[in-house]
């Protein structure tokens, strides 16, 4: 029998070969629910179901700024608040804190070290290159309205169905499946390997590829409303001055092009043409019109498709960009966080009362989180006088490289450093477990980079190996072999990994992808159908909202490492027993 790593490794499509096993498990998993013991009046009576599941991430959502803005928030994150069920002690377990990554946690159950999607992007052995989580050789993306489309993008590369494919599969196809994203590896994630419909935002316009098809109310809404259309407006203050927890000006922030460090912001790109550029596309993605515009196209999408009336359990998944990028620019500690997440706010309750008119209060349930935090921009956390720097990603690769030209290795000994991940030459990672003394130069120049606070050797979290640390362990749930590097470097809290070239300035204000809780600690919410609400404290992690969703749904997830949080779960009617004959 193959084990789960020879099956993920080859070189035929993963999930393909696997799917065909899983469908004999599976089949007749969502049977009838079983017969109600009272029989209440039919206008009382609840649906077996929920008629439609909705899942929401936004992205790089800290958990820490519910505590922090929710004084401000009168719409749909108020609801969720007050009338949802709050996990206030959610963190992803791995270190792993990147956008594909978290998104593929939420939507399979399951950690990197099973799904497979270790990172955005990650370096192949096979071709020498790297490649992004999505990329798929054997598709190839279209745009709505016209607009250009480059490459092919599909789930292929994640190794098992999301919660959304496993829906429409153990449904027998009758469940539609939606996800909108301005993000590719987002709304592919959520959807999984096949879905009717999975959009992203591209080159300046919408985008799809032939695993998912096209739908005509895409089309239709596209033209409709042109992005374009929000050319010269300007992203103005919700607030008064005084109602802001920050400075106007967040020390090392790094705006797009086009835009100064304070408020307010023009849409206007360069300004220098009157049509939009590929700046103004860029801004327009920071700031709460590109929110706003993904809300509209969901409600659409539940409108034209008539989710929630197909008489099994649709999905829809909207993932919400905008945060992440204004996070990546102005920092945690700025007004824009502050300020979009107001506008975020509004949108929700839009579309919360939308769904409430379309498909009916309680009869929906939805699910948010967050894919991964942010570190504070380390210029503003060094005002504080925390230990705060940049981990210059170049030198330490520099530095690696000279502590073996002692030992007369092949230059260059490293192929590529991606984020944490060290990928040396092919051959030489054998070469050096080896090696004992080329092997300690190495760990020793490594721990001699300013801001590294420790290394791990990829033998030493291969097999996710039971161990006190928990920074050890964050790396192993992060680690599948074949994808992840060879050498894992370890960042000093508040220190931002930087792969900047020697003499460049940083375009960006700071990052994510550590093991520290800023970037791990993230909301989970849960509202509506069958959902108790209240605030629990105990440890969860997003892993655990698919296994969540699933049990609501009479669904199976083969594999997970997620639990069901059952004690959200609001509890049944209390079974009658019949007496013995």
């Amino acid at each position: 029998m193959p084990t789960w790593k020879s099956v993920q490794l080859a070189p035929q499509r993963p999930w393909s070969v696997s799917i065909i096993s899983w469908a004999v498990l599976l089949l007749g998993c969502a049977g009838p629910a079983a017969a109600q013991t009272a029989k209440p009046s039919l206008s009382a009576k609840p649906p077996q179901r929920p008629k439609l599941v909705v899942l929401l991430v936004v992205d790089q959502m800290r958990g820490d700024y519910v505590d922090k803005f929710r004084g401000q928030w009168t719409g749909g994150l108020k609801r969720l608040i007050e009338e949802g069920a709050w996990y206030r002690d959610a963190a992803y377990p791995y270190a792993a804190t990147e956008t594909c990554v978290g998104h593929s946690t939420i939507s399979t159950g399951a950690f990197p070290a099973t799904h497979g999607m270790v990172a955005n992007a990650w370096w192949d052995r096979e071709t020498q290159k790297m490649v992004t989580c999505t990329a798929d050789p054997n598709a190839k993306n279209s745009g709505y309205a016209g607009a250009a489309a480059k490459g092919g993008d599909t789930a292929w590369r994640m190794l098992i169905p999301s919660f959304a494919e496993e829906l429409k599969f153990q449904t027998g196809g009758a469940a539609r499946v939606v996800t909108f994203s301005l993000k590719a590896r987002a709304a592919i994630t959520m959807a999984g390997h096949k879905a009717d419909a999975a959009t992203w935002f591209d080159n300046g316009g919408w985008m799809t590829s032939s695993a998912y098809g096209t739908m005509p109310f895409i089309e239709d809404y596209a033209k409709a409303h042109p992005v374009k259309s929000d050319y010269g407006k300007t992203w103005k203050p919700a607030l008064p001055a005084s109602d802001y927890l920050y400075d106007e000006k967040t020390p090392g922030a790094g705006p797009p092009e086009g835009w100064g460090p304070t408020f307010p912001h023009a849409l206007r790109g360069k300004g220098v043409d009157a049509e939009p550029d590929a700046a103004f596309y860029e801004q327009w993605a920071s700031s709460p019109y590109a929110d706003t515009y993904l809300t509209r196209l969901a409600e659409t999408a539940v409108d034209q498709l008539g989710l929630g009336k197909s008489g099994a359990t649709d999905f829809l998944g909207v993932s919400y960009s905008s945060i992440d990028y204004v996070g990546h620019e102005f920092g945690p500690r700025s007004r824009e966080i502050q300020d979009i997440l107001i506008t975020l706010d509004k949108d929700l309750s839009e579309l919360f009362e939308h769904l409430d008119k379309k498909v009916g209060r309680g009869n929906y349930v939805v699910a948010l989180s967050a894919d991964h935090g942010v570190v504070p921009i380390p210029e503003d956390m060094a005002k504080t006088g925390a230990d705060a720097g940049v981990l210059h990603l170049p030198e330490l690769q520099e530095k690696i490289e000279k502590s073996l030209e002692p030992f007369s290795y092949p230059k260059p000994a490293i192929a590529r450093i991606a984020g944490s991940d060290v990928y040396f030459a092919p051959g030489l990672a054998d070469r050096l477990n080896q090696d004992g003394t080329a092997m300690q130069a190495v760990s020793d120049a490594a721990l001699s980079q300013p801001g590294v606070a420790a290394i791990y050797w990829a033998d030493e979290i291969e097999d996710r190996p039971a161990t006190q640390n928990p920074i050890r362990t964050a790396f192993a749930d992060s680690y599948f072999p074949g994808r992840s590097g060879d050498l894992f470097i370890v960042s000093k809290p508040y220190w931002l990994m930087d792969s900047t070239p020697a003499g460049k300035t940083r375009s960006y204000g700071t990052g994510h992808g550590t093991p520290y809780n800023y970037d791990q600690h993230v909301p989970i919410f849960l509202i509506g159908y069958g959902i108790q609400p209240g605030d629990y404290y105990r440890e969860v992690s997003p892993a655990d909202i698919a296994p969540t969703l699933a049990s609501l749904c009479g669904i199976t997830l083969v594999p997970r490492d997620g639990h069901v949080l059952a004690e959200a779960l609001s509890k049944p009617a209390a079974r009658t027993t019949r007496s013995a004959p």
